[in-house]
Order: structure tokens, then sequence, then C-alpha cells
């Protein structure tokens, strides 16, 4: 969902719409709105860049999952990339059906987007197990270890599954699961981005 403390201020520069660009693969330089909610912060260029450098190994075929897909970006980026299939909910019905568009326009039928919640999608039985997690939830709401938990419990992860956070408080202090190892971190501004694998 990329939330964060909403600007103070009048609406966005582009009448309450924000704006993504895809970076790389066979959609390369794609622009999109996507409609403005409390909080919404795309992960921005320059990190997704980063995290599709990191996953570049991985992306193509992976099935992958996006719980908090927001503006939709990482999931649009991964799809992008070569990923086989992407998962994607929101609590936002204008942010799915934002998304569910750009999917159509791009004439992608690898794409599932949802109208849920995601810890309550993830509390559930698993559609199948996922290659790639892309996890950026609200911040300061404690979503991320209650999806990390659930991610492992009921075992909607690949074996050797790869797991992005974006969070408020730096990788190591998370207390994410024991079998999950740091691969990568940086930081920018307030936020620390990682990548996991299970183990």
């Amino acid at each position: 969902m990329r939330a964060r403390t909403p600007p103070k201020g009048p609406a966005g520069k582009h009448g309450g719409l924000g704006q993504l660009r895809i970076i790389g693969g066979q959609w390369r330089s794609r622009r999109f709105t996507f409609p403005d909610g409390p909080g919404l912060r795309p992960t921005p260029d320059r990190v997704r860049e980063t995290l599709f450098n990191w996953l570049a190994p991985y992306i193509e075929g992976a099935h992958v999952l996006d719980p908090f897909a927001g503006s939709g970006a990482l999931l649009l980026e991964a799809l992008s990339r070569g990923a086989a299939s992407g998962l994607a909910c929101d609590l936002n019905p204008a942010s799915v059906a934002s998304l569910r568009g750009h999917l159509a326009t791009l004439r992608c039928t690898t794409g599932d987007v949802r109208h849920a919640d995601a810890l309550q999608l993830l509390a559930g039985q698993p559609l199948r197990q996922f290659d790639v997690v892309l996890l950026d939830p609200p911040f300061h709401q404690n979503l991320l270890q209650s999806a990390c938990q659930l991610l492992e419990t009921q075992d909607w992860l690949a074996p050797d599954a790869w797991i992005y956070t974006e969070s408020e408080s730096a990788p190591s202090s998370l207390g994410l699961p024991g079998n999950w190892r740091l691969h990568r971190e940086k930081h920018t501004g307030q936020v620390h981005y990682a990548l996991w694998q299970r183990g």
C-alpha cells in the first residue's frame, strides 16, 4: 500500500493522480496514473531499480505475490521483467480498479488483482507457493511481521523463495522468521529496504 503520513497541502500535481513509470522489461518506459490515497507512496524509481537488479537472476518465470499492492508499481515491474504470474491485493477499491485497468491496457493475462485485506488473504489457504514476495505494507501499523509469519505458517512460500521488505525500521530489528537469510539491504531517507532468501 506504500502508506506513510500524507503530505499536507493541495491535491497532487496531477489532479489527485499519482504517476508511475515501468523501468525495465517488455513494458519499459510505459507510464500510468493511479489514484492518490491517504499516505500512498509508490516505491521510488531508484529503489525499484535496485530491487530488480537484485532480483534479476530470479524474476523470469517466477510466481510473484504482492499483498499490499497500492499503485501496483512493483507488480507491473515484475511482470514486465518476465515473471510467470503475479497476484496482488489491496484494500482500496480505487487502487484495485486502477491496477486492473493497467493490466488490461497492457493486455496482460498473467496478473490477478484482488480487493482484499492482506492479512486475511495470507491467513487463508494459499493459492500456490510463490517464488518472490514483495512486501511494502503501510508503515507504523505493525503489519510486516504478521504478514511474514503468515507467509511461513500458511505455506505460501516456495522452498527457496525471495522476500522483499520495505520498513521504517532497520531489517535487523524486524524479528522476521529465523529461517530467512538477509541477502541485501539499503536505506534511503526514512525507508529501509531489504531482500531475504528463505532457507
